[in-house]
């Protein structure tokens, strides 16, 4: 088997997937267990972007963010999941290099576009609570397009800065790859050369793409909570800590195992931790969301309930 593996690291392009799942009862059970968890964040978050676009009531820029978001979640397991299944079903863990490529480069699209996404929501929310009276002005359709696109765009430079980079150095070890996707600070483990000027920039992007965004998160809700605080309207006070409370909890599910898995230095990295820290921001976080969203906003349960009455009405 290592005569096998050495001549295909020798002669072939392809990377290896070494995965998540072991190779016993326990990884059929993680594997039925991830593809029920996929399944049911691509039910949840496509019934999420149909509901918004169904209902004329959620036809807000909160909402019409929201939808972006769930957008994003759909491109960010749907990127890894499907391809880790077919690893898995078929016993094949390799990838092409054009494969491992796009794969990394749709992770780091949405990876470096949903922090700003999730500032955008807390922008609006501050804007909403704390300067009511400007929030028509502030918050407008096209300012809505050009977060929206700003995020994508960003997202997109930085993915297709890390990507270029990585698919352009030498790999002179093995291929196999310790994760379950195209991870590529895994990747570079494989390098034969030294990637300290990538593993700052690495750094750098991080502190752009997260840590900068969570600041101004923070302070945004910083002031929606003394605006909210000071409220003379008990029920206007719990619809407002309702709603900030649901972005904060998605926000905390978004950053926590991204910010602990890349903001460390490599010498405390282990390949077992970033693979469990991944599964949260890749396929957990991605079913999550939309459940949250649902279940603690009465907008999105009355919207169901008027879609739902007006799907019951046209049937024969």
């Amino acid at each position: 088997m290592s005569i096998s593996m050495e001549n295909y690291n020798q002669t072939s392009t392809d990377f290896i997937l070494l995965g998540i799942f072991p190779s016993s009862r326990i990884g059929l059970f993680l594997f039925i267990l991830i593809v029920f968890i996929f399944l049911m964040a691509l039910c949840s978050n496509l019934c999420m972007i149909l509901l918004i676009l169904l209902d004329t009531h959620l036809h807000t820029p909160m909402y019409f963010l929201l939808s972006q978001l769930s957008l994003l979640d759909l491109n960010y397991i749907s990127t890894i999941v499907p391809k880790m299944a077919y690893n898995y079903l078929l016993g094949d863990k390799s990838i092409s290099l054009i494969g491992c490529g796009i794969q990394s480069f749709f992770f780091l699209t949405v990876a470096g576009a949903e922090p700003l996404l999730l500032t955008s929501m807390a922008y609006d929310r501050y804007v909403a609570i704390c300067f009511p009276l400007h929030y028509p002005i502030q918050m407008s359709k096209r300012m809505c397009v050009l977060m929206i696109t700003g995020s994508w765009m960003m997202g997109s430079i930085n993915s297709c800065a890390h990507t270029v980079y990585a698919f352009h150095i030498p790999y002179c070890r093995s291929r196999a790859i310790n994760h379950f996707f195209c991870d590529v600070p895994a990747m570079l483990t494989l390098a034969c050369m030294d990637t300290w000027v990538y593993e700052y920039t690495v750094f750098v992007s991080t502190i752009f793409f997260l840590i900068f965004p969570f600041i101004i998160i923070v302070y945004s809700y910083g002031r929606v909570l003394l605006t909210v605080h000071c409220m003379p309207s008990i029920e206007g006070r719990k619809k407002a800590y309702s709603t900030c409370s649901t972005h904060l909890t998605v926000v905390t599910f978004s950053y926590a195992p991204f910010a602990y898995t890349y903001l460390r230095p490599r010498s405390l990295r282990s390949p077992a931790e970033d693979k469990v820290m991944a599964v949260f921001y890749t396929i957990l976080t991605p079913m999550l969301n939309p459940i949250i969203y649902s279940l603690r906003n009465k907008e999105v349960m009355g919207a169901v309930r008027r879609v739902s009455r007006r799907i019951c009405s046209v049937r024969p």
